[in-house]
């Protein structure tokens, strides 16, 4: 029997006298690159950190491969790999050094660990630096060590917490290429609090609000669920309000400044075209046009809006 890759049922878990997150459930049965969306102190590291087997949970149960997590937590952890927030690499060690006891601290076969070390460090461009002290890499190469790491045992399934963090933006174009390499042959679960670091990156979104999964469905249908309902304009000659109002599908017009406008629709895909066919018909010398992009906080508001309609 084919078990899925994580199986996540009720999940809940309490610190002191409050719930960190309530209710979780989670099931993953293909590669690929899984994304979990929050804001911070939505509940994500705590759901990574429980599904890793590095906290146990209130309430709940968690199944890596079939194995349950409680119960059998040396078999699931050997399915595991797992990037923390903050990197567990040590400073004083060379990357040959790390990757060797990170090998054995998962208790590879000696005969394994050489060839398991020259293939991660291969597939995350670090070989060059193979005998280099950690404390001597640059942040974007410490994180790739970190993730060389969570590979070595080439595990069904790689948890990353929020691993662009606090890199370049070069590093992150590297990081992100790395992280759907890894993917193209097992489930990456890939935590952020940054929208479009997801939406670049995967193709099936987990969104965590106040610790409960409020959205969980594919990117797309994520992309066609929240679209935006507002467009920002420059104009040199902008008309009075109620012309704006005229336009099909315009519900609201918001001065910002004398020729900046923010107009607000009824999410009708022809509004930019027709404002522009507008503007040139009556002179308003549209300069600028741009659709609004929802912010987390609002993306949260409307997810937990639709929601409570639907309960």
């Amino acid at each position: 029997m084919n078990h899925p890759i994580v199986k996540i049922e009720r999940l809940s878990h309490k610190y002191s006298t409050s719930w960190a997150i309530r209710d979780i459930n989670m099931e993953i049965d293909h590669s690929g690159i899984v994304g979990l969306l929050g804001s911070n102190g939505a509940g994500k590291s705590t759901t990574m950190n429980i599904l890793c087997g590095c906290l146990n949970q209130t309430e709940g149960n968690v199944y890596v491969g079939g194995i349950d997590m409680r119960k059998n937590p040396e078999d699931a952890k050997r399915l595991i790999g797992f990037l923390p927030q903050n990197a567990p690499l040590y400073m004083d060690l060379t990357v040959d050094e790390y990757l060797v006891y990170c090998a054995n601290l998962r208790k590879m076969a000696k005969h394994d660990i050489r060839p398991a070390v020259e293939d991660a460090k291969e597939r995350c461009g670090i070989a060059h630096f193979s005998t280099r002290l950690i404390r001597n890499l640059s942040g974007g190469y410490r994180q790739r060590v970190g993730i060389a790491q969570a590979i070595i045992h080439r595990p069904q399934l790689v948890v990353l917490d929020e691993p662009t963090n606090g890199l370049d933006p070069n590093q992150i174009i590297e990081v992100r290429a790395l992280i759907k390499e890894i993917a193209a042959d097992r489930v990456v679960i890939f935590s952020s609090h940054i929208l479009s670091e997801v939406q670049l990156l995967c193709k099936e979104i987990k969104m965590i609000d106040n610790g409960r999964i409020v959205f969980a469905d594919t990117m797309d249908a994520f992309n066609n669920y929240l679209e935006p309902h507002s467009v920002l304009m420059y104009m040199d000659n902008p008309p009075a309000e109620e012309e704006f109002l005229r336009t099909p599908g315009v519900t609201k017009a918001d001065f910002l400044t004398e020729k900046q406008i923010r107009l607000y629709f009824n999410g009708d895909h022809e509004i930019t075209e027709r404002i522009i066919a507008t503007s040139v018909a009556q002179g308003w010398r549209l300069r600028e046009i741009s659709l609004d992009k929802s912010s987390l906080d609002e993306i949260f508001a409307q997810l937990s809006s639709h929601n409570g309609r639907t309960k």
